[in-house]
Order: C-alpha cells, then structure tokens, then sequence
C-alpha cells in the first residue's frame, strides 16, 4: 500500500476522533442553557401565551347635578298707561321712580268743555225725567196715551245714556295706575297736548320679577313647572324661585324652549333686564365615573370604552358623557350596572380577541 493512502485514514481517523470528543451544534440554538431562544421557539411561545391587559371594575353611583340657564331678569309686569281721550296736560302728580299703587292718579287732563257737556246732560236728563213723571200721571188719568208714555220713557233713557256717557268722558281725564310698580322714564309734561292713546307714564312691575331662559331640546324633558331654580345675576343679587312656565314649542331658529322663573323681589333689589343665571337641581341618576383615558373611538366613530366579558373577550361599550370634572374625570352614561373596563392596552386589541386580565387594584389605580 502507498504511503500517501495510510496517510490519507489517520487524517480522516483523526478528525473522525476529533468530532467524536466535542458537543453536538444544533443550528439557531444558542450554547448556554439559560440564553435567549430562537426566533421559531419564541413565536411558539407568543402565539400560545394570551396578550395582557390591565382591567378594573366599575359600578354606577348616584350623580346629583344642576342644569344651568343662562337668561336675563324681566319685570313681572311693564305698562304703559296710555291716554283714552285728547287734551292738555294740567297735572302730574308722580315723578319717575316713585313707587305707586293700583288705583293712585298719575296725571289729570284738561278736563275743558267736558264739564260742560256734564251739566248740559244732566239738565236734559232732569227735564227728560219730568216730562216721563208728567205724562204718567196724566195717562193714569185718562189724559195721554200709552204711546206717548212710551215715547217720554224712551226719551229718558236717551238721556240717562247721555248723561253716563259725559260722566265718563269728563272721568278719562283723571290717569290712574292700572296695576302697582314703580314709575319710568320718561313722563310726560304738564302743558303737553296729547291724542287718544298717547303715554302719559310707564309703570314697572318688579314684584315678581322674572328669570327668562332658554334651554335646549336635549335637557327640556329634565324640567317641570314648580321645580325650584337659584338665580344669580351678574352683579352678584341672589334669588331662589320657582319654575312657572315652559314652553310647550321650541323656537324654529335656536330650536330651544323658552323658561320663566318667578322670583321674589320685595325690596326691589332684583332690577329688570340683567344679565343672569340659573342652576336648578335635577333628579339624581345612576352613572360611571371613570378617567378619560380609557375612552376609545370603535371603526365606525362612535364613543365608547373597551372592556370584557365573562369569557375574557375584548367587548365594545358606547356610552355617552354626561359631564367632565377635571379633578375627577368624566362621568359616563349607557354601561351596565358593574362592568369590567380595560385600563391600559385597550388601544392594542380588537374586539373579539381573548386576552388575560390583570386585575387593577384601587391601591394601584391612585
């Protein structure tokens, strides 16, 4: 045998021995037995193991809130007393800001030949009297008809109306006040001429007054009359009263329903026309309040929280904010009674998907 073929075994013996003496060398698997492994074994791993999320549990509580309005006050009553005949201003007998009461005079007419037609129609109405009285006496007798007893009867009460009606006349030169309040600007002046129906003052009525609002068609169902409501104004006057009126309509243009509020105003305090607002307290409701950064937008844009269910499936929750108190979150309508909500990772998980729940203790959520 050649030399160079028993040279060519012990090399190929040799390295046979070699490889026979070391460890084994698996390719993508790592040497040490606590070091990362491969790509294939953790993608097994991952896709086995279920994607955790943080959770906690809610349950509804009583919510006591306030609607609030915003408005202005309103005097209760605002007339103007206008004139019911024509002539010169003799008198005023008030000045602006007095406070008057129904009934008390505010200005006296010229009463001119109005006096006049009164005793002119009072001595018809006399000579009318007697002529009746005298054809009766006379028709007893025999001596006058019963017609012409009618016609001095009729000629009687002609003059009777006559004679009311020059009363009443001469009586419209007197202005009284047709409700109490307070006199305003401006007034007429004595030696002014004014026509039928002309202003002679304008009177305020600021007991009651009024709190005027409007509120929208989403809170309209909330009221009812008699609900109590506390007014503030811009000054700072405060004021407790009670709902009167709602509107049945809403205003085509704001599509928002008008509210009066009957407020007491005896010492005047209150004036008419400020600006102003309302909070009338509203039945308490069932409601969650959750922090904000838990709400979620679903594919179809609508609001809402993600949670799970009985299953550990990830569930879709709309729900509607009520309100938004910055130091203590929002609080939510339209979820259940008690209802698990996922905390953090509700952005990395789609609905449907089983996930594993990690319990947020209250200790941990402060």
């Amino acid at each position: 045998m050649k030399w160079s073929y028993l040279l060519a075994v012990a090399i190929a013996g040799g390295i046979a021995w070699w490889m026979m003496q070391g460890d084994i060398v698996i390719g993508g698997r790592a040497d040490a037995s606590n070091a990362e492994p491969p790509p294939a074994e953790r993608n097994a791993s991952s896709s086995a193991e279920l994607f955790a999320v943080r959770v906690q549990t809610f349950v509804a509580r009583e919510r006591y809130t306030d609607l609030e309005i915003r408005g202005r006050t309103e005097a209760d009553a605002k007339v103007s007393v206008r004139t019911e005949t024509g002539a010169r201003v003799e008198k005023v007998l008030v000045t602006e800001g007095a406070q008057v009461n129904a009934g008390d005079v505010l200005c006296r007419l010229d009463g001119g030949a109005r006096r006049a037609k009164v005793l002119q129609a009072k001595a018809k109405l006399a000579q009318a009297k007697l002529e009746f009285e005298a054809n009766t006496k006379l028709s007893d007798k025999g001596f006058a008809t019963q017609t012409k007893v009618a016609t001095m009867k009729a000629s009687l009460d002609a003059a009777q109306a006559e004679f009311e009606e020059a009363e009443i006349e001469l009586d419209r030169v007197v202005i009284t006040a047709p409700v109490s309040g307070t006199v305003q600007s401006p007034m007429v002046e004595i030696g002014e001429v004014l026509a039928q129906g002309d202003i002679c003052a304008t009177l305020v009525n600021v007991d009651p007054m009024l709190f005027i609002g409007q509120v929208s068609e989403r809170d309209i169902g909330t009221l009812t009359i008699g609900d109590e409501a506390r007014v503030e104004t811009v000054v700072g006057d405060k004021a407790t009263g009670r709902i009167r009126y709602i509107a049945p309509a809403a205003d085509p243009e704001t599509r928002t329903f008008r509210v009066e509020v009957t407020l007491a105003n005896e010492d005047h305090r209150i004036r008419d026309g400020l600006t102003a607002s309302a909070r009338i307290p509203l039945p308490a409701t069932r409601a969650h309040l959750i922090t904000p950064g838990v709400l979620v937008l679903n594919d179809a844009g609508r609001l809402g929280v993600r949670g799970i269910n009985e299953e550990n499936r990830v569930i879709f929750l709309p729900v509607r904010i009520l309100a938004d108190t910055p130091d203590q979150g929002v609080w939510l309508q339209g979820l259940p009674e008690k209802v698990t909500i996922i905390t953090v990772g509700q952005d990395y998980v789609v609905d449907g998907q089983e996930v594993r729940p990690v319990i947020e203790t209250a200790e941990a959520s402060q």
